[in-house]
């Protein structure tokens, strides 16, 4: 029975992923989500403890790939999920953004627990052992490559540093009744509906983000904001 209502919240969540109700599968819904991923950067490296703006914004400078979940919703009572839209950009040898490939985010959970939570979540790739990890289809979280979560506030410094040879770590800002963030198990789906609305033509995460063959200007924003963030000071 236990598991039976483990599979039905993952169940669940998956489909709020894969359909959340404010981005359609439409060029113009896609371009609301690369709009909501740079306000995310832009908050999360402007408010909040100056030490562990400082800390994130070092590792950035490191990063090999960013994955922007603007707004991941978690909600519980006995049974609990979560599940949003991502945006993942690489940086190439020279430094430049790539524009962005979609992925949903979901995990279901079962367990004592309740709450309502919004995140902003940055998953800061580190090695292109993680990045290669990204460009399945479905990729889970602490199964395929090292993660290493560290929240943002007070005491980062010390968890990203002991998280230093991860392939992945995930940053995370929230407001509401849970406490910390467990992303560990979640699976990341890559949306190719999305970025064929976004393109106007099939493209793979490959394609976009690694060899950069796909660009909308759209998401010029994101791009300098990560460009302006994660630039040697």
């Amino acid at each position: 029975m236990r598991a039976l209502l483990a599979g039905w919240v993952l169940s669940l969540a998956l489909l709020l992923a894969a359909s959340p109700p404010a981005w359609a599968d439409d060029r113009g819904d896609a371009q609301t989500l690369v709009d909501s991923s740079t306000l995310a950067v832009q908050e999360m490296f402007t408010t909040g403890d100056a030490a562990a703006i400082a800390d994130m914004q070092g590792m950035l400078r490191r990063a090999r790939a960013v994955l922007v979940c603007p707004r991941i919703f978690r909600a519980g009572f006995i049974l609990g999920g979560e599940g949003g839209g991502c945006a993942l950009v690489a940086r190439d040898a020279a430094g430049s953004w790539s524009s962005p490939a979609f992925y949903g985010l979901a995990s279901g959970s079962l367990g004592l627990q309740f709450g309502v939570q919004d995140m902003q979540v940055l998953m800061l790739v580190m090695s292109d052992a993680g990045l290669t990890a990204l460009m399945d289809s479905q990729f889970k979280l602490g199964a395929d490559a090292s993660v290493a979560v560290a929240g943002m506030g007070a005491g980062l410094e010390g968890s990203t540093t002991a998280a230093g040879g991860a392939d992945i770590v995930t940053f995370a800002r929230a407001r509401g009744l849970f406490a910390g963030l467990a992303l560990e198990g979640s699976l990341l789906t890559n949306r190719s509906d999305w970025n064929r609305a976004y393109y106007g033509q099939e493209a793979s995460p490959r394609q976009v983000v690694v060899a950069m063959q796909a660009h909308n200007p759209g998401a010029d924003p994101l791009r300098a904001a990560l460009m302006r963030y994660g630039s040697p000071p």
